[in-house]
């Protein structure tokens, strides 16, 4: 078996690998485990596991544009690599064979705006230059309390000139001492708001990797805590309204009407949701890296995690790649041949390219070892230039579904 010339470190081991080395002693590379670099990937692979090049998935995102039963296309990944243009490219590819398409940013700082170069608000907006893309970007902390309100107003607490009714007491007290109720109630209104949208496919621009595993992993939670809590409410749920009662909060038989018509409404959203969640005709997770340890890293674990979940995920983009076509190998020898005819100063720039390069192919080398089989892996590279406006995404895009020829 040909070893690679990027000779990059054990990758972190799959779920189903066996870990033999302790905690104490560093993890050896395999001598039976090559790691492919990306411009040798093909026949490479080929000739080190006996592949033809027609068994290895396309590494572009195609498939995602041609699945036309997708409803749900999640993007995300570790902070800072490029989840938001990915997603605006994704959505643009989208736009071109879909009637309507909504591009939905849960991460609390939105950059859909940036991206795009024109205002994104709570509602759907239409992106100039298209006529069925649309984005809107979502406020957790304005959805918990347009549903507080609504409380309020079914229980006729929201009539108090006071502003601190019983309902409102009651709710701010259980969205303070249950953790994470505050997130799940604002994920249900943000999938029921997404529902009600007559939109062909959303694509979720998601916040870094643990808010999202968070956000992901509320339908399964919350269908196992809603079914324990329903269980009992015939137990304590006259003991909420007369409490709520004494504190001002309109009838007892109003006031649990209301809490558990809003449970119940949940719940069946939740349902729903995680019922399409682990339908991979419905839904997938478009995994965004860069190719650094710490990113490739984490995207491992969001893989892993997501299997954990039923969640389909088998596209990865590499974003930030210099020089996709070209090998470490090959501009290390264009260098070696040239350097002494460079300035200083050229010779310290080329010389910290060639570090980073060698770096970048390391780790590219091996998420095509752990991935390069089974996921469709996208190199996207680092342009000269920022990606923002409508034409940059439109441009930028096209290497989502046609990439760089890696044989070239």
């Amino acid at each position: 078996i040909p070893y690679s010339r990027c000779n990059p470190a054990t990758p972190p081991p799959r779920p189903n690998q066996q870990q033999t080395n302790t905690a104490d002693d560093p993890a050896p590379s395999s001598p039976t485990t090559p790691v492919i670099c990306p411009n040798d990937r093909k026949h490479k692979m080929s000739e080190a596991y006996d592949y033809d090049d027609e068994d290895l998935p396309d590494p572009s995102l195609k498939n995602i544009i041609e699945q036309e039963s997708l409803q749900w296309i999640f993007v995300g990944g570790k902070g800072g690599v490029g989840k938001t243009t990915t997603s605006c490219c994704l959505g643009t590819q989208l736009a071109k064979h879909r009637k309507k398409v909504l591009i939905v940013s849960t991460d609390p700082a939105h950059n859909l705006s940036d991206a795009f170069c024109q205002k994104i608000g709570r509602e759907p907006t239409p992106i100039q230059g298209f006529t069925n893309l649309s984005a809107m970007e979502i406020d957790a902390t304005e959805d918990l309390d347009k549903m507080q309100r609504s409380m309020e107003d079914a229980t006729g607490a929201g009539n108090d000139e006071d502003g601190n009714s019983g309902i409102q007491s009651l709710m701010t007290e259980l969205t303070n001492s249950i953790p994470g109720i505050d997130e799940a109630m604002s994920f249900s209104e943000l999938m029921k708001q997404v529902q009600t949208l007559d939109y062909d496919v959303v694509v979720f621009d998601t916040a870094p990797t643990g808010h999202t595993l968070r956000l992901l992993s509320f339908p399964t939670i919350l269908e196992k805590a809603f079914g324990k809590l329903m269980d009992l409410k015939d137990r304590f749920g006259g003991l909420i309204g007369q409490a709520s009662a004494l504190f001002g909060g309109g009838s007892p038989d109003q006031v649990q009407a209301a809490l558990l018509g809003r449970l119940e409404e949940t719940r069946a959203i939740i349902n729903k949701v995680n019922t399409a969640f682990q339908d991979p005709a419905l839904t997938t997770f478009v995994c965004v890296c860069i190719p650094e340890f710490l990113s490739i890293y984490e995207t491992e674990r969001l893989v892993q995690e997501l299997s954990k979940f039923g969640i389909d995920s088998h596209n990865i983009v590499v974003n930030q790649v210099l020089f996709p076509e070209k090998d470490a190998e090959e501009l290390g020898e264009w260098f070696d041949s040239n350097k002494d005819g460079l300035q200083k100063e050229a010779k310290e720039i080329c010389s910290k390219m060639m570090a980073r390069k060698r770096m970048q192919d390391k780790y590219i080398g091996q998420c095509f070892d752990l991935y390069g089989d089974d996921f469709h892996v996208v190199l996207m590279p680092l342009l000269d230039h920022e990606v923002r406006g409508v034409e940059k995404l439109k441009d930028f895009s096209e290497l989502l579904i046609n990439p760089i020829d890696l044989e070239e």
